[in-house]
């Protein structure tokens, strides 16, 4: 079944739902929301101004905000209810430890059974290019994460998939939660089409390489031990607004 493509950068869903559930509706909104910046990180989650910006009652929606609890969009405090999710400069490390499960797993697959992906990862990889000439760090970062996404897609594995589109998210909050606002680098690095080639050559050690260093870089420089060029957007200023939900088609 084919990917389902999500607004604002936000992975789409692993397969195609033929009916999606109210709940269904407002987890995808709140997680595209929290993606953009709509929903900045540590911002509290106003159930009553929520729902009556989505057009939904508050029993769904706490239905739905759970479910980004598990996924760790949401945090649930004590007394205070739920906020918008912060990693902190000391999670950096452990987030990219899963990443690489995630995505070296997707690589092994891909050489393993031979799956076709260079074509794709291409094409991503042109739109990156593309993203980093408009100096737009939003649209950077979209570029990136598609283009990771379209590395565990194209080892066919839908739990990988779903594993990798929660990590994306985690990946956007991390850099919203940067004190020095949202920043990517400016330069797209050579490591992408080092992988594409080790992937095209079924070379696994060479892509996990590849891979390996991209996400060294990654976390040095999210963490400060790096500097490197990047472009920022600073605050996220007059970001989308929440879209209300069509009950109807649920």
């Amino acid at each position: 079944m084919p990917l389902t493509p999500a607004p604002n950068g936000m992975p789409g869903a692993v397969f195609r739902m033929a009916r999606p559930s109210t709940v269904d509706l407002i987890t995808a909104e709140l997680r595209s929301a929290i993606f953009s910046g709509a929903l900045p990180v540590g911002s509290p989650l106003g159930e009553v101004d929520i729902a009556a910006k989505l057009g939904v009652s508050r029993g769904p929606l706490r239905e739905a905000a759970q479910r980004l609890v598990q996924e760790g969009a949401l945090t649930a405090l004590p007394g205070r209810g739920l906020r918008v999710s912060v990693i902190p400069v000391d999670g950096i490390a452990d987030l990219y430890t899963e990443r690489r499960a995630v995505e070296c797993e997707a690589v092994r697959l891909i050489v393993k059974n031979r799956l076709p992906a260079a074509e794709q990862l291409e094409s991503a990889l042109a739109e990156l290019r593309q993203a980093s000439t408009r100096a737009d760090a939003l649209g950077i970062g979209d570029a990136d994460i598609a283009f990771h996404q379209a590395l565990v897609n194209a080892a066919q594995s839908p739990r990988l998939s779903r594993a990798m589109m929660t990590l994306a998210l985690q990946t956007r909050i991390a850099s919203f939660s940067a004190d020095e606002g949202y920043a990517v680098p400016a330069s797209v690095s050579p490591t992408y089409q080092a992988l594409i080639d080790a992937l095209s050559h079924h070379d696994a050690p060479g892509a996990l390489a590849a891979l390996d260093e991209q996400f060294d870089d990654a976390v040095a420089r999210l963490t400060g031990r790096r500097d490197v060029e990047t472009v920022e957007t600073g605050a996220i200023l007059a970001p989308p607004t929440l879209s209300r939900i069509d009950v109807a088609d649920a």
